[in-house]
């Protein structure tokens, strides 16, 4: 069960940050995600329940654990499976996966790939609130993860009553609710709602309860993106290339996990420019 909150009709992106699925929670069967390619983008997986085994077509072979912090650039392509660790058990799952656009200068970056254990990850504790720095900076600390763009994405857990500021020094900035309630400038924020925040305000968020979120933001990328498939660029006729790569095999295989693979859809077709 997977909810999709970017993109959407009503906003597209915030900041760099182009994707946002919230995976479960859910323990209904194992997670099967066959080799499939990315262009032009990073992923950023979180879990908070649950493990999922990541491999790619650079070598990579890393479990995923709840509180680490997982960021594949596909640069210039990449290929990669996420799938449960033991085939025949179901654990239960829950997390977020995102997208973050490169700026043109890196689309055809090297892939790579980071994997920051929670114990890494900096942690900020004031007055029942208690952040994670998962990327980029925030509340005076900085994750050890490199990225290419100025951007923040951080793990809230709020006790009732407790209030955090929103990141400030950021064109771009939201607040997603995974668990429990926050109240934004007086509008109230339930889980799995994203609250958007304009440039010039100073927001604060008090919980409800107790809660759990995550903020996230950064500067716009320079330039509009096409999203096709799992590909994105500045560029359609990189992603029409890529689709074409992909269907002739053409991309590097992962090492473990040859076999299987996700067929391209029909298309692509690019009714008309990004926004």
């Amino acid at each position: 069960m997977v909810g999709r909150v970017l993109p959407q009709l009503a906003r597209r992106s915030v900041g760099p940050f182009l994707f946002l699925d919230h995976m479960g929670p859910a323990d209904e069967g194992a997670i099967v995600v066959r080799p499939h390619p990315h262009l032009h983008l990073a992923t950023v997986t979180y879990l908070v329940e649950g493990q999922i085994l990541h491999r790619d077509s650079i070598g990579s072979h890393q479990l995923i654990t709840p509180g680490a912090i997982n960021w594949m650039v596909a640069g210039r392509g990449i290929a990669h499976s996420e799938r449960a660790p033991v085939p025949q058990v179901v654990p239960r799952v829950h997390g977020l996966q995102l997208w973050v656009g490169l700026p043109r200068a890196h689309e055809d970056a090297e892939p790579s790939f980071q994997h920051a254990a929670a114990d890494t990850l900096p942690t900020v504790e004031d007055r029942g609130a208690h952040v994670r720095v998962l990327a980029g900076a925030a509340f005076g600390a900085t994750s050890p993860v490199a990225t290419m763009s100025p951007l923040f994405y951080v793990d809230v857990r709020l006790a009732a009553g407790a209030e955090v500021a929103v990141p400030s020094g950021y064109a771009e900035r939201a607040a997603y609710v995974l668990d429990g309630s926050v109240t934004a400038d007086g509008v109230q924020v339930e889980p799995r709602h994203m609250a958007v925040f304009s440039r010039e305000s100073s927001p604060v968020l008090r919980a409800e309860r107790e809660t759990r979120l995550v903020m996230l933001g950064g500067d716009p990328l320079d330039g509009p993106r096409y999203l096709w498939w799992n590909f994105v660029s500045s560029s359609r006729e990189r992603i029409i290339a890529a689709a074409e790569d992909w269907r002739a095999g053409r991309y590097p295989k992962i090492p473990g996990d040859e076999i299987e693979l996700t067929p391209a859809p029909a298309g692509p077709h690019f009714a008309k420019d990004p926004p």
